[in-house]
């Protein structure tokens, strides 16, 4: 390796490891922000937050590497522009498309990286992480009795306390319903005080009451019911806690996703789906053969006859037929209810092929961002490097400033290539190659102009 090259690898991977960190960090932070509401009251403990925070790190990264490669080679050639050591190289006879040849075989090294890792590490991270932030969301806020408020996160019952002294355990004016037999307010404990623990490893709350009196209304015989009344001086209320702390779910109830899943197991899914797909075709086509439409042959001619013709399109042709030939008067009305019937079984077949044709348009997209990622490291690449000979300034000020407006376009890119794929308005490969294809083409343009500046 030449001088030259080490010098621009050694301003090319300080800049690289430091940004990379920055960017996981910046969309840890917004995840955090986003779903921070979630975490609040459920007393979690700290290996929980742990293990949650190191799932959506490993999930961030991808996603960072374009912004993180685009900004280090902004940095490395401003620095060196601002330096004129590039000016210098480039007097010396040196055309920019060979400085840039250790930097860019660097970028293909993280492009290649970042293919391997969405197709390994990152459905892992994503299985393991949005299992558990839903186990975090369905867990219930952690227990916490105010004063004067009704508590009902104890299941069957609802609880009332007055006041709550200093220590946290003694309670003045306590009231308890219980609707365990699903009857109303017919079972009613008061106690003018009491004290609140927990026993068992925090699994049962013990309400420990103190003179105080239970109304029990018994069931009703002939329009009257019994009223049972009496009074305590110490009386102890047991409550489980089973339903509070979190419960982790099964994993393999995640699986179904598509960010769950590598491109091998993707192709598994679109093959599968695109089987329900002939399957469902095949079997409308056997209905459709078995209807009494010999006084219509141009509709068996026009319809059975198309090979390998699209599920979603077949079924709307049909359809359109179908409404066609009942709206003639003159056919007999068994064939008219046969037609009614196959309209309705279209109509449903339609929902569901359009269910999983969706399904296979999203999992198609999955396929190809997981590969289009990696290339869009070499676009930022080509771009910074363009740029950065041209404005000739490093540090954070201006490099960050370019980084964040053309991450911000190829975000917008990418969010409007997969909405549209994932409607049916564009195939999956179009959306997903989108952002690279415009990335790419002011790369190029700017590589142009660097050459000759």
């Amino acid at each position: 390796m030449k001088k030259i090259d080490k010098l621009f690898v050694k301003s090319y991977i300080g800049p690289f490891v430091l940004t990379t960190a920055i960017v996981v960090f910046i969309f840890l932070m917004r995840f955090l922000m986003i779903y921070f509401p979630e975490f609040i009251g459920k007393n979690l403990d700290m290996m929980v937050f742990a293990k949650l925070f190191f799932y959506f790190t490993m999930m961030t990264i991808p996603m960072s590497l374009p912004l993180a490669t685009l900004l280090a080679t902004l940095m490395c050639f401003g620095n060196l522009g601002e330096k004129s050591e590039l000016t210098a190289m480039k007097s010396a006879g040196i055309p920019i498309t060979r400085l840039i040849v250790p930097t860019m075989i660097l970028s293909i090294f993280v492009a290649i990286f970042s293919i391997g890792y969405n197709n390994t590490v990152n459905p892992w991270a994503n299985l393991k992480g949005w299992s558990l932030l839903y186990d975090i969301k369905t867990t219930k806020p952690a227990l916490n009795i105010q004063e004067g408020i009704f508590y009902n996160q104890i299941p069957g019952y609802r609880i009332k306390v007055e006041k709550k002294v200093g220590d946290g355990q003694s309670l003045k004016n306590v009231i308890v319903y219980d609707h365990n037999t699903g009857s109303g307010n017919k079972n009613i404990t008061v106690a003018d005080s009491g004290r609140m623990y927990t026993i068992n490893k925090e699994s049962q709350l013990v309400f420990e009451l103190y003179n105080g009196v239970n109304y029990s209304e018994g069931s009703s015989y002939n329009n009257m019911a019994q009223m049972t009344r009496y009074s305590f001086q110490k009386n102890k209320i047991v409550f489980l806690l089973s339903s509070f702390g979190l419960k982790r779910s099964k994993e393999e109830d995640f699986t179904y996703h598509e960010y769950m899943k590598s491109i091998p197991e993707l192709n598994e899914k679109i093959d599968s789906l695109n089987k329900q797909i002939r399957d469902k075709s095949g079997q409308q086509i056997i209905a459709y053969k078995r209807l009494d439409l010999y006084a219509f042959p141009e509709m068996v001619g026009d319809t059975l006859s198309k090979k390998g013709i699209v599920a979603g399109a077949w079924v709307d042709s049909l359809l359109t037929k179908v409404e066609k030939i009942t709206s003639v008067q003159e056919f007999n009305s068994s064939a008219r209810t046969k037609l009614e019937s196959q309209k309705s079984q279209i109509v449903s077949d339609m929902s569901f092929l359009n269910g999983v044709e969706k399904a296979v348009w999203a999992a198609d997209l999955e396929r190809w961002n997981k590969v289009t990622t990696g290339f869009s490291c070499l676009a930022m690449f080509l771009i910074g490097a363009s740029l950065g000979s041209i404005i000739k300034r490093g540090g954070f000020g201006m490099p960050v400033l370019i980084s964040i407006a053309f991450f911000i376009l190829y975000y917008l890119l990418q969010q409007m290539g997969n909405k549209y794929a994932k409607e049916g308005l564009i195939s999956a490969v179009v959306g997903a190659w989108m952002p690279f294809s415009v990335l790419i083409t002011i790369g190029a343009l700017l590589m142009r102009r660097a050459k000759n500046f």
